[in-house]
């Protein structure tokens, strides 16, 4: 566990952390521009929160893709985007449910209260996210061996078994997957 962790703090996972932050607030602003003004359009709840989820989820697929883990087609495109899309849908139930939550155990939520709501979801799901993103995801911008990653135009190969240097061994001796 310790060596996955460590995994994050070097010289490539410093900088997959500095443009997810970068990416992470430009996406936040995106969400709760949308969240408001659907607030002021009086949409239901649901509704602002999901529709301002999907467009973040959208805005954050391809800034992540393009610039955080500089993937330019390649290797499983349609799998990337299929676990991306159930990565985030795992965190827009966990958003709901945390707005939900907040609604419930606060009585009917002011748009102050609606915005802090989504900022703690959005808070805690945040390293939960970029682990996922970066293991799950986006694994092919880690497999080429080079220890900056790949450049941009790399097409980075996954190895043999598809799963990226940075994973910790199983007991048997296989890289886990």
């Amino acid at each position: 566990m310790i060596a996955y962790v460590g995994s994050f703090f070097n010289r490539e996972g410093i900088g997959q952390i500095a443009k997810q932050a970068m990416i992470g607030v430009f996406n936040t602003v995106v969400y709760f521009a949308v969240l408001n003004i659907l607030i002021s359009l009086s949409v239901p709840l649901f509704w602002r929160v999901t529709t301002s989820f999907a467009v973040a989820t959208e805005t954050s697929y391809l800034l992540n893709r393009r610039w955080t883990f500089r993937l330019k087609g390649g290797i499983g495109p349609w799998r990337e985007t299929a676990v991306f899309f159930v990565v985030n849908g795992v965190a827009w139930v966990a958003t709901l449910a945390i707005v939900f939550g907040a609604d419930a155990a606060f009585g009917p939520l002011s748009r102050l209260g609606e915005n802090l709501a989504n900022l703690v979801a959005g808070c805690l799901l945040l390293l939960p996210k970029l682990a996922l993103y970066r293991d799950l995801v986006f694994r092919g911008s880690l497999t080429s061996g080079s220890p900056s990653g790949p450049g941009p135009g790399d097409g980075a190969e996954p190895e043999p078994n598809g799963v990226p240097p940075h994973l910790p061994e199983r007991p048997d001796g296989d890289a886990a997957g």
